[in-house]
């Protein structure tokens, strides 16, 4: 064990001189000034347009989410059958058997693949 006499002395300086510290608060307070506003980081995507509480804005995008999907539903049972998409002339009959289609796309998709198309 060392004795008092050969322990080397305590460097007690500050890690961050007095006027490092200053000139950070003051780079702060500038960067503080020239921060955007609410609208320019809405535009930016960067916080979200609701004006709600944070605590209740997961719950609203939750919400909007759901009634997009209610919407989407409501639209889908609205449309027209195939059958009578026919009968209107929107889509033709096609000859075709299912297998006969289903190798034509994959061989579509290869050759796309391949190609580099």
């Amino acid at each position: 064990m060392a004795t008092d006499e050969t322990r080397a002395p305590v460097n007690e300086t500050p890690i961050s001189p007095p006027e490092t510290t200053r000139s950070r608060k003051m780079s702060l307070e500038q960067h503080l000034k020239h921060r955007p506003d609410r609208a320019e980081l809405v535009d930016k995507n960067i916080l979200p347009e609701s004006t709600a509480a944070p605590s209740l804005q997961e719950k609203q995008k939750e919400l909007a989410k759901h009634m997009r999907a209610d919407s989407l539903n409501d639209k889908i049972s609205h449309r027209p059958s195939p059958d009578q998409l026919l009968k209107t002339g929107v889509l033709h009959d096609d000859p075709r058997s299912p297998e006969e289609k289903y190798a034509e796309a994959i061989e579509e998709e290869y050759a796309k693949r391949e190609g580099g198309a």
